[in-house]
C-alpha cells in the first residue's frame, strides 16, 4: 500500500522521546529575568493541545505491539489484563510476545478467535500500571468525524496517522470467506502492522479495530458495535457463534426489478438457499433468468424486503442486522414479496459454519 498524498492527510508520528518533549514545553515556563524567544516551547505546547496529540498520549501506552511466529500486528488494552486484536495477527498461535510502548516486553496468551469477524483477545501476563484500558465507543461512528489510527506500521512502532470515517455500514471480506458487516471505512493511513490497533475518535473513544487497508485514502476497520458484542465472548468461552440464514442474494436494481416484473426497485432477491440450512424450506430462490438490456438477471425467487421491523435497501443492511441485533436459535419475521404479493414468513437461524458453503 502507498502513502496518502499528504495535502490530503496530516500524518503525526509521536515517539516515546517526541511525548515527553511535548509534555516538557506545556509544564515549563521561560525565565521572568531577562526576555527570552520563547516561540519553539510555545508551539511545542500548542502541538501537545491538539486534539490529535492529546488522544494519542492518553493512548498510546495502551497500544501494544503484538508478535508472534508468522509476523506482527498491532493491540490494545480493553480491561485490566485483556487486549483485542485481530484473529489474522494472531493466526494460529496460542501465544505472542507483547510489548508496550516503554519498552517491555511480556508474554500473551491467546483466550479467543473469531475469522468471521477478524477479532481476537489475548490474556496479558503483566500489564503495567500506565496501560489503562480503552473505551469503545457506545454509538455508532459517523461520516466525516475525525478520527487517528494508532499502531505499528512497517515495524514504526507508536506512529498516529489522522484522517476522518469515511463511510459506515461496509461489508468487507472476512478470512473465512464470508463478510464482515458494519464495518467502518476511514482515509487515516493504514499499512501492514496497524492491523489490530485502535481507530479512535477525538473523544478518545475506539470507534473501530483497524483491520484492513486497500490502497489510497481507504482502510477498514471492524466496529466498536460489533466488536463489542463479539470480545467479551472470546475471552469467557473462547469463541463466538454467528447467526446464520444459509441465502444468497442480489441487490433488486432498476434493472432485476424489470427483470422481475417489480413495481419498484427494491429488497434483495433471493438467488440460492443452502441445502439443510436454516431457510430451506421457507424462502424461496430464484431458479430462472430473463435478459435485460442484453444483461441476464435472475427471476423468480422471493425478494426479501425486511427483518423485523428493520427494512433491507441494501445487502449491508441485512449483514448489520443479522450481526448486532440477533443470535442463533433466534426466529425472525421475514416480510418477502412472493409471486407478486407480500407476505411474511419466519426464519430459525442457525449458526454459521467455519467456512463459506
Amino acid at each position: 500500500m502507498s502513502d496518502a498524498d499528504p495535502s490530503r492527510r496530516r500524518v503525526l508520528t509521536l515517539g516515546g522521546s517526541a511525548v515527553l518533549a511535548g509534555l516538557a514545553g506545556c509544564a515549563g515556563s521561560p525565565p521572568t529575568a531577562e526576555p527570552v524567544d520563547d516561540t519553539e516551547d510555545a508551539d511545542t505546547a500548542a502541538a501537545t493541545d491538539d486534539p490529535e496529540a492529546r488522544v494519542y498520549r492518553e493512548a498510546i501506552e495502551s497500544v501494544l505491539l503484538v508478535q508472534t511466529d508468522s509476523g506482527e500486528g498491532t493491540g490494545f488494552m480493553i480491561d485490566d489484563t485483556h487486549a483485542v486484536t485481530n484473529a489474522h495477527v494472531v493466526g494460529e498461535a496460542e501465544s505472542t510476545a507483547i510489548r508496550f510502548s516503554e519498552g517491555r516486553w511480556t508474554t500473551g496468551e491467546v483466550v479467543g478467535s473469531d475469522p468471521h469477524s477478524d477479532l481476537a483477545a489475548i490474556a496479558i501476563e503483566s500489564v503495567p500500571d500506565s496501560a489503562t484500558p480503552l473505551s469503545f465507543a457506545a454509538e455508532g461512528a459517523a461520516t466525516g468525524q475525525d478520527v487517528v489510527a494508532i499502531g505499528n506500521p512497517f515495524n514504526f512502532d507508536g506512529s498516529i496517522t489522522a484522517g476522518i470515517v469515511s463511510g459506515v455500514d461496509r461489508s468487507i471480506p472476512a478470512p473465512t470467506g464470508f463478510t464482515i458487516p458494519d464495518a467502518i471505512q476511514t482515509d487515516a493511513a493504514v499499512n501492514p502492522g496497524n492491523s489490530g490497533g485502535p481507530l479512535m475518535s477525538l473523544d478518545g473513544e475506539v470507534v473501530a479495530v483497524i483491520n484492513s487497508g486497500g490502497g489510497d485514502n481507504l482502510g477498514f476497520g471492524v466496529s466498536a458495535r460489533l466488536a463489542q458484542r463479539v470480545v467479551p465472548e472470546l475471552i469467557e468461552t473462547g469463541s463466538y457463534e454467528h447467526s446464520y440464514m444459509g441465502v444468497s442474494f442480489t441487490n433488486v436494481t432498476p434493472d432485476v426489478a424489470a427483470a422481475n416484473d417489480l413495481a419498484e426497485p427494491r429488497g434483495l432477491l433471493v438467488s440460492n438457499v443452502v441445502d439443510g440450512g436454516p431457510s430451506e424450506g421457507v424462502l424461496q430462490p430464484s431458479e430462472a433468468s430473463a435478459v435485460v438490456d442484453e444483461v441476464r438477471y435472475p427471476v423468480g425467487g422471493d425478494v426479501m424486503l425486511a427483518i423485523d421491523d428493520a427494512e433491507l435497501l441494501t445487502n449491508e443492511d441485512l449483514g448489520s442486522y443479522l450481526a448486532l441485533h440477533t443470535r442463533p436459535g433466534d426466529t425472525i419475521a421475514v416480510r418477502i414479496i412472493r409471486n407478486g404479493e407480500e407476505r411474511t414468513v419466519e426464519v430459525t437461524l442457525g449458526t454459521r459454519p467455519d467456512e463459506l458453503e
